[in-house]
């Protein structure tokens, strides 16, 4: 019976740390609230795909929706378009370019989001993925651009 009991423990202790890994480094999933990003992601809450592998290994671009910490306050994560990179000029600010290792990021819905626009430039380094999939609401699920 210890035989089985340890067997089992091992079993536990492998698929734990391979769920582990996805979620810390692979992917992960989170709920985009509010209406920022309407009409692509619902204000009502969508379930989406956060892709870090891909984030980690080759940045992000502009027009990517990414999920990041929010610069004003790092508990809360958001969810915005990636409107210009480092050396890109910032939107709508004649003269003024994006820093190195920083981004420029908007809502989707410009007359309802709190953004880049109010904040700032934020570090690429808050960051947590680029958002690919929307995985719920079932009617909604795909491909996000």
């Amino acid at each position: 019976i210890f035989e089985s009991l340890r067997s089992d423990l091992v079993l536990f202790l492998k698929v734990s740390a391979l769920v582990y890994v996805f979620f810390e480094y692979i992917a992960s999933l989170t709920v985009c609230v509010g209406p920022s990003m309407e009409p692509v992601i619902h204000a009502s809450g969508d379930v989406v795909l956060i892709d870090k592998l891909h984030t980690a290994r080759f940045g992000v671009r502009k027009g990517d929706i990414v999920v990041l910490r929010s610069p004003v306050d790092h508990r809360v994560d958001v969810c915005k378009r990636v409107v210009a990179v480092e050396g890109e000029p910032v939107p709508g600010r004649s003269g003024q370019f994006v820093g190195k290792g920083m981004l420029w990021v908007e809502g989707d819905n410009k007359h309802n989001s709190t953004d880049s626009r109010s904040y700032g430039q934020v570090p690429q380094a808050l960051v947590l993925g680029r958002v690919k999939y929307r995985v719920y609401p079932w009617r909604y699920v795909g491909a996000l651009e």
